[in-house]
Order: C-alpha cells, then sequence, then structure tokens
C-alpha cells in the first residue's frame, strides 16, 4: 500500500472532494460520452495526486558518516558550478562556494529531507515569482525558504533551499532556527515542480555529476 505524506493532506481532501463532485455531475448528463469523460477525469485527478504525495520510507547508506551530505531531494542535477556566496547567511557574504541543484518533475517525490546532522542556524523564508523551476533564474526570484544547517561536531555547513516551480505554489517545511536536525529525515516539501539548490563550502568533494538521477534520503551528494 501506498504511503502518503502528512503534507499532502489538504490536497488529497480538496481533490477527493471535486472528484465526488465530478462523479455526481457526471449523473445528470445522458451522454456516455461525457460520463466517460468526467469519469476519467476523476480517476485520473485521484490517482495522479495519491502518486504525488506517495512518501517512501529511506535509509541513509551504510556508513554514513557525518561529513557526508545526503540529498535533500529526489530528482535531476541540473547544476554544478562555482558560485560567489551574494549575501550574509550562515556563510559570509562573498565566500566562494559550490553550487549543487536538483530539479523535481511533477513525477518525481516531493518530501523533502534532511542533508546533514546538525542545527538550523539560519531560516529565511522569501516571496517571490514562479517561474519554472528549470530556470536558473529561479533560485534567486522565485518563492523559496532558504535554510542553513550547522554540525557543530565538525564544522560542516550547507545551505539549502526549497524553491517553488511554475506549478508548485506552496512551499511547506517544519524546521525553525535552533532545532536539531537528523540526515535523512522528513522536514517539508514543495508541492507540484520544483527545484532545490545547495551550497557548500567550494573545497567539498562533489560525488555527483550533471543530469545524474538522485534520491533523496539516500544518494550521497558530497564530502564535506
Amino acid at each position: 500500500m501506498i504511503k502518503l505524506t502528512s503534507y499532502g493532506k489538504d490536497v488529497l481532501l480538496k481533490v477527493f472532494i471535486t472528484g465526488l463532485l465530478l462523479t455526481v455531475l457526471s449523473l445528470f448528463f445522458e451522454s456516455l460520452i461525457v460520463k466517460f469523460l468526467l469519469t476519467g477525469i476523476t480517476i485520473f485527478l485521484w490517482l495522479f495526486t495519491l502518486y504525488f504525495f506517495r512518501d517512501p520510507d529511506r535509509t541513509l547508506p551504510a556508513g554514513y558518516t557525518d561529513n557526508q551530505l545526503v540529498s535533500p531531494a529526489d530528482g535531476k542535477i541540473v547544476v554544478i558550478e562555482d558560485i560567489i556566496n551574494k549575501e550574509e547567511n550562515i556563510f559570509p557574504k562573498d565566500e566562494p562556494l559550490k553550487q549543487i541543484s536538483i530539479f523535481l518533475s511533477p513525477l518525481n517525490v516531493h518530501v523533502n529531507r534532511n542533508p546533514i546532522n546538525g542545527t538550523v542556524k539560519y531560516l529565511k523564508y522569501i516571496e517571490g515569482e514562479y517561474l519554472v523551476a528549470f530556470d536558473h533564474k529561479s533560485s534567486d526570484r522565485n518563492e523559496r525558504t532558504v535554510i542553513g544547517v550547522e554540525n557543530s561536531t565538525n564544522g560542516s555547513k550547507v545551505l539549502f533551499k526549497q524553491i517553488a516551480g511554475f506549478v508548485a505554489r506552496r512551499i511547506v517545511f517544519d524546521l525553525s532556527e535552533g532545532c536539531r536536525v537528523i540526515a535523512g529525515e522528513r522536514f517539508g516539501m514543495i508541492k507540484f515542480g520544483s527545484r532545490v539548490d545547495i551550497l557548500i563550502r567550494r573545497d567539498s568533494k562533489i560525488l555527483v555529476k550533471m543530469d545524474q538521477m538522485v534520491t533523496g534520503g539516500e544518494t550521497i551528494i558530497a564530502e564535506l
């Protein structure tokens, strides 16, 4: 049986009610074509919504260590590049960093997971636009949350962003500044098509490549 995320309860209820209304509406039409069309739309909406809000359990790789960064999302690697930090956050402004970006299509699991063990030292929600998530401008212009986590044991840091896409209009997160997080555990989701950016120190060892498909909570992205 498919496990569903609690983050999607509101959408699931709305889609279920919409499907019921369409089913009732089909009873008022004599045309079999119209009946089949409305029934087909209802079935598609129900199945797609159930599939989208699936939340499979994940297990960290054997031998996982605190200096490893696990993928916070399912999807495709679309950016690996050197950047300069544009503002003061968990990293100083103008610090050279490495950015890795993951694009999530509507078919990917959209539940997000903590990339490292540590404490949330920085958290900021930013209202913005809704450019398509694979447009690199979406990193700085779209609705997003920016989260910085630091591991006090080894001093490793990571800044990651939940970025809403053209379809996604709702970001959910269960974090607050000062809370402890555990690598691989769920912390939120972006509903319907989105992107996650990861910013780490430039001397980190990148273990993924462009166009690689990654799995949240399982794929090791880098060694910090």
